[in-house]
């Protein structure tokens, strides 16, 4: 069903794919996804210009390890010649694509024609892509959205100006800027940018199960799956999505036990990369995405903003799994 991906010189033999996602697809959640099947992972998204200013922060942020690799980095910026000078200082890095965020809807980022405020600077963004392609030895992709908003649905333009600048593929997510996250990705938009470019588009937007994923190869055709928000407290997806694609199989939701490994297997992996202070806080919200949807969530989610050490959490964690087998 899936053929493997080749973007440049990088071939993809399983093109299931990571969204980046700011805060959420850092270092431990990458190596976890991609242990699971994951083709290609993107870090979170980084900007151009605190590369330029060697923010400490940043650099933490672009750290790779070779058990994630192929992963793409993704920078943000508006400029030209900021984007280029960030990409020459990033070029040795251990990474294997360098893809540029025309698709972030943050209003911080929208308001410095940032992010997906580019899809209303068609020449721009060009203009950006070919900079970078002249900068750096590595294939430059894009993320797109299907437009700014209602009044300006331009994913196909976008994309045909991207290839014609280089770009060595495109993701498109099927809503406008306008809708954020709300409503029903668009998936006809990404067929129409399928049919439009010769280069790999990836497809992104309502992948939540292996079923989603099938359809939308179906209904788009496209050369590569995204899932994004489907793959938070679910690293599990990845390997769904394959093993139902190349073998038909679907598997049954892990078992609580193996949730509950998962779970302080990432804890463990965050404090290792980010001290115990930071990295207990920040798996406070994995461990609600973890749990959401069974009985008991809702108390989890409460409990879990008290938790301050590993220790606690599996405590927390040992009684969450204890009440299910009383």
């Amino acid at each position: 069903m899936m053929k493997p991906l080749q973007i440049g010189s990088l071939c993809i033999e399983h093109p299931v794919i990571l969204a980046p996602m700011a805060g959420v697809t850092d270092l431990p959640f990458r190596v976890l996804c991609r242990e699971q099947g994951c083709g290609l992972v993107y870090t979170e998204m980084v900007s151009a210009k605190a590369i330029t200013y060697k923010n400490k922060n940043t650099f933490f942020l672009m750290e790779t390890v070779p058990e994630e690799r192929p992963v793409a980095l993704q920078l943000f910026g508006s400029e030209p010649d900021i984007m280029a000078e960030a990409a020459s200082m990033i070029a040795d890095r251990d990474f294997d694509i360098l893809d540029v965020n025309m698709g972030c809807p943050v209003p911080k980022v929208v308001n410095n024609g940032e992010g997906s405020a580019l899809m209303k600077q068609p020449k721009l963004a060009g203009e950006i892509i070919r900079r970078l392609v002249r900068t750096i030895d590595k294939p430059v992709t894009v993320k797109i959205r299907k437009g700014f908003d209602d009044t300006c649905i331009n994913a196909v333009e976008m994309a045909k100006m991207l290839e014609d600048s280089g770009a060595s593929a495109v993701a498109v997510h099927g809503r406008t800027r306008a809708q954020y996250y709300s409503g029903q990705a668009d998936w006809d938009i990404i067929r129409q940018v399928k049919e439009s470019v010769r280069i790999p588009v990836i497809g992104n937007g309502d992948i939540f199960t292996p079923q989603d994923a099938k359809r939308m190869l179906e209904e788009t055709e496209c050369d590569g799956i995204m899932a994004a928000r489907g793959a938070r407290g679910n690293p599990w997806l990845f390997r769904d999505i394959v093993d139902y694609l190349e073998k038909g199989i679907l598997h049954q939701k892990p078992s609580l036990q193996e949730m509950t490994d998962m779970m302080l297997r990432h804890a463990d992996m965050h404090i290792r990369h980010k001290g115990e202070y930071q990295g207990i806080r920040e798996m406070r919200k994995h461990v609600a995405w973890y749990t959401a949807g069974y009985p008991g969530s809702a108390r989890m989610r409460q409990a879990v903003n008290e938790v301050e050490s590993y220790e606690e959490l599996k405590d927390l964690l040992a009684v969450w799994l204890g009440n299910y087998h009383a």
